[in-house]
C-alpha cells in the first residue's frame, strides 16, 4: 500500500514538473515590456546571441539585395544560404527555452524562407520574384521588433 502511495506520488510530480516545462518552453522568460511589446529576458551573452543571429539575416538581406541590384545571382544564393536554417544548428538549448512559442516560429520561418529564396535563385526564378520574397521576409521581421524586445536580467 505504501509503495502505491509513493508511485502516485512520483507521478504527480512528474506530471507537475512536465507542466511546468511545458509552460516555460511556450511562455519563455517573458515579462511585460516597457514599451507595449513583450520583453524577452535573457543573460547579457544570451542576448548578444539573438542580437548577433539577428544582425546576421540582416546582412544576409542586405546581400541579397545588392545581388539582386547588381544582378549577381552567386551573391544572392550565398546571402540567402548564410541566413539560412544551417545558421541555427548550434543553438543552445537553454536559450531556445528562455524565447517564447512565437518568437522561436517566427525566427525559424525566417531561417527557413532564406533557405527558400537560395533555393529560387539557385533555380533560376527572376530577380523580381526573389526580392518579393525577400519582402515577404522582412515582413516578418518587422513584426518580430513590433511585437519582442530583449531584456537582460
Amino acid at each position: 500500500m505504501k509503495t502505491n502511495k509513493l508511485a502516485q506520488v512520483a507521478l504527480l510530480l512528474w506530471g507537475v514538473t512536465i507542466a511546468v516545462l511545458l509552460w516555460f518552453f511556450l511562455r519563455g522568460s517573458t515579462a511585460a515590456g516597457t514599451d507595449g511589446r513583450t520583453a524577452i529576458m535573457l543573460h547579457p551573452a544570451e542576448r548578444e546571441l539573438v542580437l548577433s543571429e539577428m544582425r546576421g539575416l540582416l546582412v544576409a538581406t542586405q546581400g541579397i539585395l545588392e545581388g539582386a541590384n547588381q544582378g549577381d545571382i552567386p551573391r544572392i544564393i550565398k546571402a540567402a544560404r548564410a541566413g539560412g536554417m544551417a545558421g541555427t544548428a548550434g543553438v543552445n538549448p537553454a536559450l531556445m527555452a528562455k524565447l517564447p512559442l512565437e518568437f522561436k516560429a517566427l525566427g525559424m520561418s525566417i531561417h527557413h524562407e532564406m533557405d527558400e529564396i537560395a533555393k529560387a535563385a539557385d533555380d533560376g526564378r527572376p530577380t523580381t520574384e526573389l526580392l518579393k520574397m525577400t519582402s515577404d521576409t522582412l515582413t516578418k521581421c518587422v513584426a518580430c521588433h513590433a511585437a519582442w524586445q530583449l531584456k537582460t536580467n
